[in-house]
């Protein structure tokens, strides 16, 4: 197995989202139609990293910012490449990338019930917060 890491692209579309689809745990919306993640790759193009195991897509991370804060989302490895860290090799492309651009946080959303979701992020460091609440609006 020798797994490359790049700059997802839109045309990775097709194969990231039959991952996502496949990820348990993944939330999936109206956000990630082709078009969505066509205008949020755009914007973020230097922070959102993908996977690859000739040529087949393993892994992807979907990483944005506000100036201020990063924000990841979409993490997702295929099952047969889980504790190879992929995930964790992921997860540093997009905080070096936010690093480089001098975000200083990073937030990222998990499913309430994706307990295996929540136990990696624990396991990389990474602090469940209990003092805030997630608030939405349709635009």
């Amino acid at each position: 197995m020798t797994v490359t890491i790049r700059e997802m692209q839109i045309d990775d579309y097709e194969q990231a989202l039959d991952l996502w689809k496949r990820t348990p745990g993944m939330g999936l919306s109206a956000a990630d139609e082709k078009e969505e993640i066509k205008h949020f790759l755009a914007k973020n193009s230097s922070l959102c990293f993908a996977a690859f195991d000739e040529g087949s897509l393993v892994g992807t991370i979907l990483c944005g910012e506000d100036g201020r804060r990063g924000y990841l989302y979409h993490l997702a490895v295929d099952l047969e490449y889980r504790k190879h860290g992929i995930g964790k090799a992921l997860v540093e492309k997009s905080l070096q990338a936010l690093r480089e651009k001098d975000i200083q946080k990073c937030h990222l959303f998990v499913i309430s019930d994706n307990t295996s979701g929540i136990a990696f992020w624990k396991h990389t460091g990474w602090n469940l917060r209990d003092d805030i609440e997630i608030m939405s609006s349709d635009l």
